[in-house]
């Protein structure tokens, strides 16, 4: 009974959790300059470089801003190059 509320356990929260967790880390490794993306804390801007950790947004005023990669929430629209 116990192996079987962990089973039920496992498919309903740890790996819908697991599945997210590999997305957003896919995600995160392909970002690539002149992607549009927005931060997790609601910043939008425009990837203007990348490196092995950090993601430099430019932003409307033509500001630039340093970023961990993690703190990139979602990409908006992805750049063709």
């Amino acid at each position: 009974m116990l192996v079987v509320m962990f089973a039920i356990m496992w498919f309903l929260l740890i790996r819908p959790a697991q599945k997210r967790q590999k997305q957003t880390r896919t995600m995160q490794e392909s970002l690539k300059r002149g992607d549009k993306v927005i931060t997790i804390g609601g910043l939008h801007g425009t990837i203007d470089a990348v490196d092995e950790s950090s993601v430099f947004l430019k932003v409307t005023d033509g500001t630039t801003l340093q970023f961990d990669k993690q703190a990139v929430g979602r990409v908006i629209e992805s750049s063709q190059s």
